[in-house]
């Protein structure tokens, strides 16, 4: 199968044993931190969530430590069957070594895998929106193979030598040279299979892959990492895990209209719908035309006093001309989530005399939760027709309308 650039998966690293945390861990009943539950799931399904509701993403590859995979393949079955990610999620044994268990991971991509983020389960904060961040450079540009979050330092580094009374300074780099670096870390498989076997034939030991190619000479692209994708490392950072803030409900509401006898396909949700019984049914829009996507935005934008898309893509911007309404959408929720806002329920409705959208009706349900991050059981979809009257009923275009409940934390502006 030839590689598809834009097709992605993730390698989720759930394999170390971190020994700063036994104790802490095996307090809480669990064999390693990235098995502490949070929130009713283990902190490593957070994770899966997070990463299955990136527009791209088309799978996920989970490493887990030898003696425990099949008692984690079985977890994972369990919370699978409960609320589906909507992307295939596969198993893996790690290694010895973080490296290992990324090298193992890479064995069971698809060969039609074109990129791949890796992230570390021991990060279970990850916002689907900082995983799209780094892979949007990788979709856009053909001259880098890889890019990584990064913040920058707020306190001074020394770089510093051991002596015989303790550790002398040696230097004090640039601050603001510096950056300090998270996951996800996301790179095209090709050059990134390369480094690990080169690794593996002359011996490498790295903390990560983004190493790997540098070692090998390749450029790195950072981007801005998020301060809230913290990593469980030591046993007071299990008190991140502790915090919970005051939320209050509120709801929002959106509308959108668009005009057939365009060039853009017809999608809904973020699904293409084949239109076998008219030839004319392409969409009139500036961006994809993704109809029941914009009501969406507009209503997750009424939750937390966002205005509309109009004013955030702008269709005199030549930037949107003909973009991904999913991609759109992860942006308006980077925008919500930072507002504290945390979409719960979706009703949506979409109002066309054709196509006939019942046999869709499913999928679409499914891939909007997929974007939302939210379960099958949050998301309702429906679609009507107005009788043969007015301007969907002379298939002249279609309409869609959004109902969005969400939390909203308290005290935020």
């Amino acid at each position: 199968m030839a590689v598809q650039a834009d097709e992605c998966w993730a390698i989720l690293l759930a394999a170390g044993r971190g020994e700063r945390m036994a104790e802490a861990c095996a307090a809480r009943g669990a064999p390693a931190k990235q098995f502490l539950v949070w929130k009713g799931a283990p902190l490593w399904w957070h994770s899966v969530l997070a990463l299955a509701a990136v527009p791209p993403m088309r799978g996920i590859v989970l490493v887990f430590p030898p003696d425990l995979l099949e008692t984690a393949r079985q977890e994972a079955e369990k919370l699978v069957a409960r609320r589906h990610p909507g992307v295939p999620v596969l198993f893996q044994a790690g290694g010895s070594r973080r490296q290992d268990s990324v090298r193992n991971g890479l064995k069971l991509l698809p060969s039609s895998c074109g990129i791949v983020l890796v992230h570390d389960a021991a990060r279970p904060f990850l916002s689907p929106a900082l995983a799209m961040r780094t892979i949007a450079p990788l979709l856009e540009r053909s001259d880098i193979d890889a890019v990584i979050p990064g913040l920058p330092l707020t306190d001074t580094v020394k770089e510093v030598s051991a002596s015989e009374g303790g550790l002398l300074v040696v230097r004090t780099p640039e601050r603001k040279g510096l950056r300090a670096v998270q996951t996800p870390q996301t790179f095209r498989v090709a050059p990134l299979c390369r480094a690990h076997d080169r690794a593996e034939k002359e011996g490498w030991d790295v903390t990560d892959d983004a190493s790997l190619l540098e070692r090998c000479g390749e450029q790195v692209l950072v981007v801005e990492g998020d301060e809230s994708n913290r990593k469980i490392t030591r046993p007071e950072d299990l008190t991140m895990l502790n915090e919970g803030t005051d939320s209050v409900p509120c709801c929002g509401w959106g509308y959108d209209v668009h005009r057939y006898g365009g060039i853009r396909p017809l999608r809904l949700g973020g699904v293409a719908i084949p239109c076998p019984e008219a030839s004319n049914l392409g969409i009139i829009a500036h961006s994809d035309g993704d109809v029941l996507l914009h009501a969406l935005m507009d209503a997750i934008l009424g939750c937390m006093g966002g205005g509309d898309i109009g004013r955030i893509f702008p269709d005199s911007d030549p930037q949107w001309e003909n973009a991904s309404s999913s991609l759109m959408l992860a942006q308006v929720l980077d925008m919500a989530a930072e507002a504290g806002v945390r979409p719960t329920h979706v009703d949506l409705t979409v109002i066309a005399q054709k196509p006939k959208l019942a046999p869709h009706a499913g999928e679409i349900a499914r891939n909007v939760a997929r974007l939302l991050h939210l379960s099958p059981a949050q998301v309702n979809f429906k679609a009507t027709t107005e009788e043969g009257l007015g301007f969907t009923g002379e298939v002249r275009g279609l309409k869609a309308v959004a109902m969005v409940m969400a939390l909203r934390e308290t005290g935020r502006s």
